[in-house]
């Protein structure tokens, strides 16, 4: 860092925020309040050591090193107010006073002071103002008239004719020069903004923002398409406004590509995200480089960097719809293999029983006793009840996940049917040592449903609760009153379901592990109650902790609407990405 560099900092504060609105106003302000601001200090500076050394100033002395307090002042005006015209005119002024007042007293024309008004209409130029020009002009002429007519009546010392014309001519020739370099700088000005207006131009209609951003991050500038992309002003953006909205996980590699641009010269390409309002995220690819190229300076670190901020949360969203729909796929794969295998074991499991009896039955050279026949005729039928039973259960799956399958709702008590469906499976509960209770509340009203349907419910409920319950466990069947809805509790004290497994327990054909490990069994029964309960506009919760039991909660409304149908009660796969996926096939649709 260079030791000018805070005096170069002082200079730019001075600068008026008129004049900060570009780069090249801003240039033109720091070149008119530089070189009047630093050489008038110099000089009241230096004034001391001229006292100490030429002694007590003489009373015109005085009065020059006193008018380098009208630069100051002329700065102070400029700063303050940003009019860049007027501050040239009291320069002007200024300068010329001085210069006219010097060939007054040191000899009119033929003083060497009389040869800055060639100064003044080139100092002028430098407002690129064809009026500040031509009043420099008018002004260095006319005083330099002024003192030739003076020398020639006698108030002013004798001068040389010669001398004479020749400042008059060059303050003409000066004049003629500042009002081409005037010109040629207004030319150039409106070329500049011209450019510059074409350039605001592109960037407005661009979808997207161009950053500016300094040495540390920090936004320079940064075009109205932001706005659109990030959903704040502008203005809220500049500075450490476009790093505050960076998502956090991705301020790491937002700064290193910054940093690797600036130093390495090289385009960084990365994607992040924004945030947009308070909460919600969007995707950004930001293409970054130095501006080594413009700047000027060899350390490129020290150049600024220019940015291209694009949404991409179009194609974000089509990848992570992909991304969906193959795990999707994979998950259905997984699916259709584990229900063939389950399924080749279900039916083949009572297939073989009843193909291994009736050959026992049917077989000449054994002969068995009636008590034989009869057991094995029992265990032919209890095969193929099973076996109906998985084909039914499948059936009932189809309908439901296609989006036919209809209930018939008539009046009945609910009551009697779960003590009848407990009754039903009290046997199998005694034989697995299981206690079966019912806490039924009394005087529980009628209820408008598909009988049938309801039965199959508690069946199953009941079924599966005695199932995974072990010897010495407990089963309780519960039933009650709360408000317009019937609510039956089913709660066991048997192997539970893990915390993995609890979220995807009633999809069709999924076993949780823990049951796996206790019980075979297709995995339809959960499935078709929770289609069951939807049916009935009903709703269906389960609770469970591993090792210690389930609680299974069923709410159905005592008026259900008859024969309705559901198109989507229960799917085969998981429902928890399907929406995503369905709305980026939908998007994809329109951008085809």
């Amino acid at each position: 860092m260079s030791f000018l560099t805070p005096v170069w900092s002082y200079i730019d504060a001075l600068v008026h925020p008129v004049g900060q609105q570009d780069a090249l106003t801003a240039a033109r302000h720091r070149a008119f309040i530089a070189p009047r601001l630093l050489a008038s200090l110099f000089a009241l500076a230096s004034f001391p050591v001229y006292i100490a050394i030429r002694g007590v100033p003489t009373p015109s002395e005085v009065g020059l090193f006193s008018w380098f307090m009208a630069p100051i002042l002329i700065v102070y005006y400029l700063s303050r107010t940003g009019h860049y015209e007027r501050a040239h005119v009291f320069s002007l002024l200024s300068l010329t006073g001085l210069v006219v007042s010097i060939a007054l007293c040191a000899g009119g024309t033929s003083a060497f002071a009389a040869i800055w008004l060639v100064v003044v209409p080139l100092d002028a130029a430098f407002s690129a103002s064809r009026r500040v020009v031509t009043l420099a002009g008018v002004l260095a002429f006319s005083l330099g008239a002024l003192l030739l007519m003076l020398g020639q009546t006698g108030a002013t010392p004798e001068q040389h004719g010669t001398l004479a014309g020749l400042i008059i001519t060059a303050t003409l020739y000066s004049i003629g020069l500042a009002l081409g370099a005037g010109l040629l700088m207004r030319t150039s000005f409106s070329l500049l903004h011209a450019e510059a207006d074409r350039y605001r131009l592109l960037t407005n209609t661009m979808n997207d923002a161009i950053v500016r951003l300094g040495q540390h991050g920090s936004v320079l500038s940064i075009s109205p398409a932001a706005e659109l992309l990030i959903g704040v002003p502008v203005n809220e953006l500049l500075g450490n406004g476009l790093f505050d909205r960076v998502h956090v996980v991705d301020r790491p590699i937002y700064l290193t590509a910054l940093s690797d641009a600036a130093r390495l010269n090289e385009e960084r390409v990365l994607e992040l995200r924004l945030r947009r309002g308070a909460q919600q995220f969007v995707w950004v690819e930001m293409r970054c480089r130095s501006g080594a190229g413009i700047c000027g300076k060899q350390n490129h670190a020290d150049c600024e960097i220019v940015a291209i901020l694009s949404d991409i949360s179009e194609r974000k969203f089509r990848e992570r719809a992909v991304e969906i729909a193959q795990s999707e796929t994979e998950h259905v794969k997984a699916e259709r293999s584990r229900f063939m295998a389950t399924m080749g074991h279900e039916l083949r499991t009572p297939l073989n029983a009843i193909i291994g009896f009736s050959e026992l039955l049917t077989s000449e050279k054994l002969e068995p006793d009636s008590g034989r026949r009869f057991e094995y005729a029992r265990l032919i039928n209890d095969s193929g009840q099973h076996l109906l039973a998985v084909v039914d259960g499948i059936l009932d799956v189809s309908k439901m996940d296609t989006g036919n399958f209809e209930i018939s709702a008539e009046l009945f008590a609910p009551a009697p049917v779960i003590e009848d469906c407990a009754n039903l499976l009290a046997l199998k509960a005694k034989e697995a040592g299981v206690e079966l209770k019912l806490r039924l509340d009394q005087g529980l009203p009628e209820v408008t449903a598909d009988r049938c349907a309801f039965n199959q419910i508690m069946i199953n409920l009941i079924s599966n609760a005695v199932k995974f319950t072990p010897s010495g466990g407990r089963v309780t069947v519960g039933a009650r009153r709360d408000g317009p809805k019937l609510v039956m509790t089913i709660e066991d004290t048997g192997v539970g379901i893990g915390d993995v497994d609890l979220p995807r327990v009633g999809q069709a054909f999924f076993q949780a592990r823990a049951a796996r490990r206790h019980q075979d069994g297709s995995g339809l029964g959960l499935s078709i109650v929770k289609g069951l309960v939807h049916l009935h506009d009903g709703e269906f919760e389960i609770k469970s902790r591993l090792g210690e039991g389930t609680r299974v909660t069923v709410r159905l409304p005592f008026e259900c609407q008859s024969s309705r149908r559901v198109s989507d009660p229960v799917k085969l796969a998981g429902r928890q990405n399907r929406g995503v996926v369905t709305a980026a096939f939908e998007r994809m649709k329109k951008s085809a």
